[in-house]
Order: C-alpha cells, then structure tokens, then sequence
C-alpha cells in the first residue's frame, strides 16, 4: 500500500513536522537502529573501564599474563559486538533516510503529474530538478546521519558524563565548564546559518536551469556564435553561487573549530589538575587513562554540536522548499459532481471566453463551431487563438463556470482524465523523450505491439526513415529528439496520435516541417482516419485543408467565418489573400 500524506496535513504540519508521519511508518526500524547504535556506545564506553582495570593491574605489579591475555580477549569482543551492533544501526537508521528519500521522492513526482500547464509557466524545471537532486539530499541526509548523530552525541554525553562522574566529580566540573559557551555560540550561528543556505539552494535551482536550458539550447547557442556570452554567463552565475557557499562555510568555519578548541581546551585543563590528583593519590593512574578516555569521547559530542546544526538547518531549509511545492494545488481540478464522458461521435464547442491565469485580456471569446466525423481546419493570423483553443480542448487550462460547453455541458461538470481520452493530440513542437524511437510511439498506448507501431509509422510517412538507422525503432533520439530533423519529430509525433485511435484527432499545425510529397500521404492517411473520426487541423498552410468539410478562420481571438476551402476563397477577404500568396509562392517555385 501507497503512504500517503493528505494535502491538508502537509499544510498544517511544519517542515519539520511534515517528516514526522514517515518517522511514524519507520518506527519498528527507528527504534530497532537507536538500539543498535546506543549498544555501540555502551560497548565503547566499557572498554575505558577494561583498560583502567588492566593499567592498575599492571601499576601494581600484581597483573600476570594470563590476566592480560584475557584482558585483551575482552576488548576484541567488545570490538566485534561494536562492529556488528554499528552494521545494524548503519543498515536501519541510514536505509531509513534512503526510504525516506523514496517516498518523498515519489510524492513530489506523483504532486507534479497532477500540477497543471499554467503551475509550469511558473516554476524553471532547474529549479524542480534542484528540488528533486540537491534539496532532497539534503533531507536525506538530515534525517539519516543527523538523526545518528544526535542521538549519539545525546547519549554519550549522558553516559560518558556518568562514567566521569564514577571518577572524579572535580574534573567532570571542570570538563563541562565551557559548554555552555559553546551552546550559545550554537544557537546564534545557526539561525544564520538557514538564512545563508536557503540562499544556496535558490542559487543552485537558477545554475541548474542554465545549464539545463544551455544544453537543450546547444545548436542555436552556436548557429549565433554565443558560446563565449553563454560561458560568461554560467561563470557570473557559479561564482554567485561559490559566494553563497563561502558564506555557508564560514559559518560552518567558526562552529567546528570553535568546538574542537573547547575539547581540547578541557583537555589541557584535565591534564593539569587530573596529574596533581595522581601525583597525591586521590585517583590512579587507571582512573587518569580512563578519564582522558571519557574525555576524548567527548569531544565527538562537542564537535557534533556544530555538525548536527548544520545538517538540521540544511535539511529544513530544503525540506520547506519541498513542502512549498506538495502544497501547490492545480488550478485544474474535478470537482465533486462530475460525470464520466463516453467516446464522442461529434463535437459541438461553445466558448463564450478565456483569458489565461494572471492576465487580464481575454484572449478567446464568442466562439462556436461544431464538429463532426471528418477533416476540419482552422486557420488565422499568428496570435488570433488557433493555439489556444486547442489547449482548452485538451483541457490544459482551467475556465470559468459555464464559459466552455462541450456537447451542452459545462466542460467542469466533466471528469478530467474521461474526457481527455477522447483527444489524441500533435503540439506545434513536437514532445519527444529521450528513449527509443518505439517507445515515443507508443507513449500513448504502452500495450502497442511492434506490428502495430510500424503500421502508423507508415501512415506517418516515418517508417522508411526510421529503418534507415542502425538500430532501427530501437534507435535513442536524444533529448527532445535532437538526433532526428524537425520533420521526422512531427511525423513521430503524429504517429503516436494515430496509436491511440481516439474519436478526436486535434492537429496543431503539426505538418509544417513536412515535405509537398510526404504531406499528400499523410493526407491520404488522414483522410481514411477521418471516416471514423474527428480531425481537426491548426495550419498556417491552406493546401492539407483543401478537402476539409469546414474551415474555421480566427482573427484577433474571435471566430469571423466558417465554411469549405471553396466557400472561403469566394467570400473571405484574408483567406483570399492566404490563398493567393501561397499559390503565387508555389508557381513561383514551379517556374
């Protein structure tokens, strides 16, 4: 079973106590791994008391070599249950964090698969990688060798300042003095310490989305000679980013030497007043070795002050970026009374408006059209809506009450995921993966066989390219398709639509990377699709809308005139024109 944390939950719970319901799920591990580490320390705080017993033993020229032997054979067990009891903590405390890692790895992907398109026009995807890479171990890291570590330090400061007590309550005095100098100096460093690192995460989410962008940016970056500009601007933004750090590092500079200068500080003062107690006999030389023992294992303590502030501070600082995010809700949501859709034999659209999240012009309004089993067009200038009116077919925007019907019903009594199962869909720009030719194919319907991936490459016009390369539909394309031509992207693209065989084809101007020869194929092939399906085209182009049953044409976001290809070079003005320049650009060619 899924764990789960509620979006209500995550909002009331803090950064820190967002982690408490995995502490909850773990706990058996937790406390099994507490054990083990606290066994550890018990161990190791028994092998000081052997070594006291053997050096007095010894002082007193009373120990034979029997004694020492045995002696010996006790601490090398001591050693092995150390080690075994440090194996187990290891395998359970540290696999938690790793578990951890895992599930809130797993919520933030599962929170940004149901995010909406306008969340992406907000957030760089350097920024949600960051998230998912750089703040997330630090997490994991807080919650695995912090958590040992606090707990560590915690009981051994408790057992070994017992232990000195047993020895000389005057020089545990004395060893505990300066800590509460080094407490302070804690709680003062690390509140700066979260501002300084919050800074150091939001500056590596802004390095990562330029080397993101610059990679993915590559050939256009050297088509206009930018390379020296775009190194500049990476080395600006790094050496920002250095500076984030350095300041991080001092604060860290001044915790970890600050506290190993307090243990070595009650060291010194150990050695001075611990040998005048031996020198007058009022402890032996055992007690003195045992004590330094103690007192070295507690400088781990010490030290592990500044440590643990540093991991807990890094932690909840990116675990509150984290939260931020799970507490994100898509605009885009079913509501309680919606109704699941059947296939759709035809679509009658009514818009009465649409202007996109945070902007104030409406960019759609006042449009009609109905479509039935066939081919349609919609055409227009760039910027008239072509686009936009696709996207709120896909329904990747939210809309107002009663602002876009479907069939007669408010596409917000609609369930979502029903409804988009009606809709195969080719973008302006192809979206590929950086996977295999046929599993971008049949991304859209994973159960595909390889027969059938190849019947709508064909039908694309893409199979004969496709078995031109070495490895054939098993060919990797490359991020977004970098490996293939703007042409053989769209045709790839459009055979995924194809696969899917859904009652609306939505095609957005998706053949305009595709030769004169190649399109009249697909055209053929579109043509037999439209027999038992909707298919709607988006083309700057009038020629694969020439056997259309209905041309829809946009100007400035409204819908001025719908009729055949025919209909529309006799009564429309702009089609006229379109019409006339592209046919006088094709004569202009011939000749």
């Amino acid at each position: 079973m899924r764990f789960t944390v509620s979006h209500k939950d995550t909002q009331q719970l803090g950064p820190l106590g967002f982690v408490v319901p995995y502490f909850r799920k773990y706990l058996l591990r937790i406390v099994i791994g507490l054990f083990a580490l606290i066994g550890v320390d018990f161990l190791q705080l028994i092998i000081p008391r052997i070594i006291r017993s053997a050096i007095d033993g010894l002082d007193s020229g009373q120990f034979s070599n029997n004694q020492l032997l045995s002696h010996a054979l006790i601490i090398t067990a001591l050693a092995i249950g150390v080690a075994c009891f440090r194996f187990l903590w290891r395998y359970l405390i540290l696999g938690f964090s790793r578990l951890l890692e895992e599930d809130i790895r797993n919520r933030l992907v599962t929170k940004l698969l149901s995010l909406d398109r306008a969340y992406f026009q907000k957030r760089t995807i350097g920024e949600l990688m960051a998230l998912a890479t750089n703040d997330l171990a630090s997490v994991q890291l807080a919650c695995g060798m912090g958590l040992v570590s606090f707990f560590d330090a915690l009981f051994m400061t408790v057992a070994v300042i017992g232990f000195m007590l047993y020895i000389s309550p005057l020089l545990t005095l004395i060893t505990l003095a300066p800590l509460p100098v080094l407490a302070v100096l804690t709680r003062v460093l690390s509140a700066k310490l979260h501002n300084r690192f919050r800074h150091v995460q939001e500056q590596f989410s802004r390095l990562t989305e330029l080397a993101r962008s610059t990679i993915a940016s590559m050939r256009l970056i050297k088509v206009y000679t930018q390379e020296a500009s775009q190194t500049q601007r990476f080395d600006d933004m790094g050496r920002t980013y250095v500076d984030h750090c350095l300041k991080v590092a001092r604060i860290q500079g001044l915790l970890f030497p600050t506290s190993s200068l307090i243990g070595n500080a009650s060291l010194l003062l150990i050695i001075l007043v611990g040998a005048k107690m031996v020198i007058h006999h009022t402890i032996t030389v055992g007690d003195f070795v045992a004590f330094i023992s103690y007192l070295l294992m507690m400088t781990w303590p010490m030290m592990a002050i500044g440590w643990v502030a540093n991991l807990f501070q890094r932690g909840l600082t990116s675990l509150g970026r984290i939260q931020k995010v799970l507490n994100d809700q898509p605009l885009l949501t079913n509501r309680g009374d919606t109704c699941i859709t059947p296939p759709v034999a035809s679509l009658s659209v009514s818009l009465k408006s649409f202007t996109y999240p945070g902007q104030s012009t409406p960019v759609l309004h006042d449009i009609s059209l109905l479509f039935e089993k066939g081919l349609y067009g919609i055409v227009g200038k760039t910027g008239s809506g072509k686009t936009t009116l696709c996207h709120l077919l896909a329904r990747f925007y939210p809309v107002d009450d009663n602002s876009l019907c479907i069939n007669g019903i408010d596409v917000n009594h609609i369930d979502i995921n029903s409804y988009r199962k009606n809709f195969a869909y080719v973008p302006q720009e192809p979206l590929l993966f950086s996977d295999t030719i046929a599993f971008n194919i049949a991304f859209g319907a994973p159960t595909a066989t390889q027969e059938q991936i190849e019947d709508v490459a064909r039908k694309a016009g893409i199979h004969d390219e496709i078995m031109a390369f070495a490895k054939m539909y098993q060919t990797r394309i490359g991020e977004k398709g970098v490996k293939l031509s703007g042409g053989q992207r769209q045709r790839i693209s459009l055979a995924r639509a194809f696969l899917t065989k859904a009652p609306v084809l939505l095609i957005d101007d998706g053949l305009s990377a595709v030769d004169s020869g190649t399109e009249l194929h697909i055209l053929e092939n579109l043509n037999a699709i439209a027999t038992r399906a909707t298919v709607i085209i988006v083309s700057h182009r009038l020629s694969p809308l020439a056997d259309a049953k209905s041309i829809a044409v946009f100007d400035d976001g409204m819908l001025t005139a719908v009729g055949t290809h025919q209909y529309l070079i006799e009564h429309n003005r702009y089609y006229q024109i379109i019409y006339a320049n592209q046919s006088d650009s094709t004569n202009g060619r011939k000749g």
